[in-house]
């Protein structure tokens, strides 16, 4: 029996699901330790949903930072996700379907989009129910993970202090998992350019500016390439 795009989608997700979730914790107590609610801590993972960027909101909003800076510092850190979309259309091809990309597009992190392109390179074909289902499962997982952290309180982590330093690694860890898992030499290049640029721009300006010089250097030299 064929399952349903749908269900292939959460059964996709739960890689990224599991990675989420302990990530998710450390984040949830994170901004109890901050000072925040556990409704609090919630609502950031449910409107945000911006992964890593997150614990920025936390380091940004604590220090007193106006709340205008962090929102800009935040969307900036964040611009990459503008072109996810773009990217996995044209690797699903003409006469892929865009009708409900509203809803799915959302849930279209760094790992969902790993994901996403890797199926599309195994010559899976572009779903949108399959997109929603992945999306959801890993949106659900890190709810899921911010809820229990914010539960268990701020001080959750402390006697475990080389796990919280360790759950850190995680996301970036999965996403290059993910990305390596489709690398092709013709891709080589692109990812040398944005590397060198990335480490470049945050060594010698800071860590916002090299992760956009990066991602542009990057998205050029893969249009120069094509």
């Amino acid at each position: 029996m064929i399952r349903a795009p749908l269900l292939d989608g959460l059964s996709a997700s739960l890689p990224i699901a599991l990675g989420y979730f302990p990530i998710a914790f450390s984040f949830g107590v994170a901004a109890t330790r901050a000072g925040f609610s556990a409704g609090e801590a919630f609502a950031l993972s449910l409107f945000i949903y911006a992964g890593a960027s997150q614990f920025l909101a936390l380091a940004l909003l604590t220090s007193g930072a106006p709340v205008l800076v962090s929102a800009f510092t935040l969307i900036a850190m964040n611009l990459r996700h503008v072109l996810y979309g773009p990217a996995l259309m044209r690797a699903a091809g003409q006469g892929a379907s865009t009708k409900r990309a509203w809803v799915w597009a959302f849930g279209l992190t760094d790992e969902v989009f790993g994901q996403a392109l890797g199926a599309l390179a195994r010559g899976q074909r572009f779903s949108e129910r399959y997109m929603f289902g992945l999306g959801a499962g890993a949106y659900g997982s890190w709810l899921a993970g911010t809820a229990v952290g914010a539960v268990a309180g701020g001080g959750a982590l402390d006697g475990w202090p080389a796990l919280g330093a360790g759950l850190g690694f995680m996301l970036p860890a999965l996403f290059l998992a993910l990305l390596l898992s489709i690398l092709s030499r013709r891709q080589v290049p692109v990812i040398a350019v944005a590397a060198l640029v990335t480490v470049g721009g945050t060594l010698w300006v800071s860590a916002t500016v090299g992760i956009l010089s990066g991602m542009l250097a990057g998205a050029l030299t893969g249009l120069v390439r094509r």
